[in-house]
């Protein structure tokens, strides 16, 4: 019902890689399956919310059956103890935890949860790395479309905050840096997601027939 509702930064970049996938998860007909990838990046995510018993509660799959932890979450163990040594790390990722805000932008409402808010200060976003190495040619924060989360993040919460992502990664040792996101390249995003806007909403509504891209795993 919230995916109905409200456009997140997730589905708006699901849309524009395949239509036919978005609207499949829309209408909970296709769920993308739990990548290790991605549940190590929430592993670290829930020790900063506090939740970290709730989560290991909740994913029985990162044990052995002996009950150890196994090695990717051994090494989210370490990336938790890398980053608890940083103590500018540590202060960006001190604000308010895990915060929900919407708001209507470009025709159809929004919504967000910022993973370390400073009100009237920043908005700062975590993120788990393989690497920070370039990816085709581009920044990592740009081949993501990180630049974009934040560009939506700051519009949403109103205030034209100062927006970071606190990165680390998972080599050994693991690499760490708190990266500015700045105003002028928010702006230019925000302008490419307004064009894009009237044709993701049409087909959320179910105005225009959604495209598949061919190639995605729900295509397949």
């Amino acid at each position: 019902e919230a995916n109905s509702e409200y456009m997140s930064v997730s589905q708006y970049k699901q849309f524009l890689k395949c239509e036919a996938a978005a609207m499949a998860q829309i209408r909970g007909e296709w769920e993308f399956p739990k990548t290790t990838a991605l549940l190590v990046g929430s592993y670290v995510d829930s020790w900063f919310e506090g939740t970290l018993d709730e989560f290991r509660a909740e994913n029985p799959e990162i044990f052995k059956k002996n009950g150890e932890l196994k090695a990717d979450y051994i090494q989210a163990e370490d990336i938790i103890r890398r980053v608890q040594r940083d103590p500018v790390f540590m202060e960006y990722m001190s604000g308010q935890k895990q915060i929900i805000m919407t708001r209507e932008l470009f025709g159809t409402p929004w919504k967000i949860k910022m993973d370390s808010y400073h009100p009237g200060k920043m908005i700062v976003d975590l993120k788990v790395m393989r690497s920070m190495e370039r990816v085709i040619g581009k920044s990592f924060v740009e081949h993501w479309g990180y630049d974009l989360q934040m560009a939506i993040y700051s519009a949403v919460e109103g205030n034209n905050l100062d927006t970071y992502l606190a990165v680390v990664t998972k080599q050994t040792p693991s690499d760490i840096e708190v990266i500015h996101v700045p105003e002028w390249r928010r702006l230019e995003l925000l302008d490419e997601v307004e064009r894009s806007m009237p044709r993701i909403i049409a087909v959320k509504r179910g105005e225009v027939e959604p495209e598949r891209c061919g190639v995605c795993e729900y295509c397949r």
